[in-house]
């Protein structure tokens, strides 16, 4: 594939910041990262631990889930059920784990891999396994490989954030995931950073965002 061209924070927080519905909020916080995780097989486990729960209760599973087992496909593949049971694993999910764990087995992936691919690449491999939608799929593309140009129209977060902020400006915050994906357009190339920023509206702003934006 061809490579995509590096954008780093501060590249993306002066695009944004140029943004009429953004660029407040990217004023507000500064640059964000999106810190990219070494470990590709590790950080997809922990989206598979967030699926559809809480911050809180996916980070009490992942600490136990860590202290328990080498969350490697190897050791997931040889650790028995009651203990991922114990670890705070439902049945589902403890399918999802190993699912990724056989198929990370059957074909040797690295990070390497998956960087060599383009997005809608690792999207279709990624998706071929039990357990892994494409919310968790942009999620690997955000934080394993540090995609700048993606934007997870699946998360709930984002999908709140763009409607306080639209809302915000005095406009229908209420839109598909397809006229969300459509919105988004305008943050191209850097609508990994754009998600970001909507993340911080819901979880750091709250209240404040009318303040920031000016209404």
């Amino acid at each position: 594939m061809t490579e995509p061209r590096e954008i780093d924070a501060e590249e993306a927080h002066q695009r944004l910041r140029e943004d009429a519905y953004l660029g407040p909020i990217a004023a507000e916080v500064g640059p964000v990262s999106l810190d990219p995780a070494e470990d590709a097989f590790e950080r997809l486990i922990v989206s598979i631990l967030r699926q559809q729960v809480s911050v809180a209760s996916a980070a009490a599973t992942r600490e136990r889930l860590f202290d328990a087992v080498a969350v490697t496909p190897a050791g997931i593949r040889a650790a028995d059920d009651d203990l991922l049971q114990d670890a705070g694993l439902s049945r589902q999910k403890m399918r999802y784990v190993n699912e990724i764990a056989d198929a990370f087995h059957e074909h040797g992936w690295s990070r390497a891999d998956f960087a060599a691919m383009a997005d809608d690449e690792v999207r279709e491999t990624l998706t071929e396994i039990t357990g892994v939608g494409p919310w968790t799929a942009d999620m690997f593309l955000l934080f394993v490989l540090g995609r700048p140009d993606v934007f997870p129209v699946g998360d709930l977060g984002v999908r709140e954030g763009l409607k306080t902020l639209v809302d915000h400006h005095g406009e229908d915050p209420e839109m598909t995931r397809g006229g969300m994906s459509t919105f988004a357009e305008r943050w191209a190339p850097v609508r990994s950073y754009a998600a970001l920023y909507l993340w911080q509206v819901e979880a750091e702003l709250g209240e404040r965002v009318g303040d920031v934006v000016g209404e």
